[in-house]
């Protein structure tokens, strides 16, 4: 053999185990596991993390998965509720590896089929409810969300660890429908409010009158401290109550033609227009008829 091909076969061998050695030797992260495969069958046990050796020359092969937490949008969705209301929903789907050889042996793609699971779900789950359940209970819905999607990817060792939902987007007309109905609850509240108000404020006035009634003394105390507090006030009126008994009195006292009890007397009605043309009847003379001595027709004696 020549030297020629001793010193080939010596390069062949050295280039050889330099590719063994790369193939070799595997860095996997902190937050990441090594899945190893040899001649096609996998290994018991996830490597990793640091310095991982394998056979080379492609008898072990690792597939690397990450054991963080995975955000996933999931795209809106057209969903009918209950009440057959239409509307679009999206949400987001937090889940993580927890076994690293059942999430590459049993599925695929587990981000994918987790996606899917979560849209599926979305429609069918949200499709039970109202819309007022769903707009006012959303902490249990995303709960029931993440229950049923991780029951889904317990099998390709994956955990979901919640659910939520985004945005619900309504139609317009919905919304203004909604803003009304708002808008009349406040109200009607605010009349209930304004209502249960004046209903204790008559109340404390009932029994504020009470007291006045068995002291009248009060109602003067009353009126001067009314007194008092209008002129504190920068301005030259003055408002004196008159008691309503007083004004009875001075009606009773001053008016002309009154009854007895103090009403006014009714006028009687006008006469008609043509009683005045017509002729009183005439009776037999008496002895006050007789004319007096110069009671003619007008004319001269």
């Amino acid at each position: 053999m020549s030297t020629g091909v001793v010193v080939l076969l010596v390069i062949a061998v050295l280039v050889l185990v330099g590719i063994a050695v790369a193939t070799m030797i595997e860095v996997v992260q902190e937050y990441e596991r090594g899945v190893i495969f040899r001649l096609g069958r996998v290994l018991g046990r996830p490597k990793g993390p640091g310095l991982i050796l394998i056979l080379p020359f492609g008898i072990d092969r690792m597939r690397k998965v990450t054991l963080q937490v995975v955000a996933m949008n999931v795209p809106p969705q057209d969903v009918i509720t209950k009440d057959n209301v239409t509307m679009r929903v999206d949400a987001v789907v937090y889940s993580r590896i927890v076994d690293p050889v059942r999430a590459v042996v049993e599925v695929q793609n587990y981000l994918f089929a987790t996606s899917q699971s979560a849209q599926t779900n979305l429609r069918a789950i949200l499709g039970k409810y109202e819309l007022d359940t769903l707009l006012a209970e959303r902490e249990r819905i995303n709960r029931e969300l993440r229950q049923i999607i991780a029951r889904i990817t317990h099998d390709w060792g994956v955990e979901v660890q919640s659910v939520e939902v985004k945005d619900v987007d309504l139609p317009d007309d919905l919304r203004r429908a909604m803003a009304r109905e708002a808008e009349a609850d406040r109200e009607a509240r605010a009349l209930l409010i304004k209502s249960d108000a004046e209903l204790r404020a008559s109340r404390v006035l009932s029994e504020a009158a009470a007291v006045m009634a068995q002291h009248p003394q009060a109602m003067q105390l009353r009126f001067l401290q009314t007194v008092a507090e209008v002129a504190t006030e920068q301005n030259s009126t003055l408002v004196m109550p008159v008691p309503i008994d007083l004004l009875s009195l001075l009606g009773r006292g001053g008016g002309a033609g009154a009854d007895p009890d103090g009403r006014p007397a009714i006028p009687s009605p006008p006469a008609p227009s043509g009683a005045a043309d017509r002729p009183t009847p005439q009776g037999p003379p008496g002895p006050d008829d007789e004319r007096r001595p110069g009671d003619g027709n007008g004319r001269p004696g």
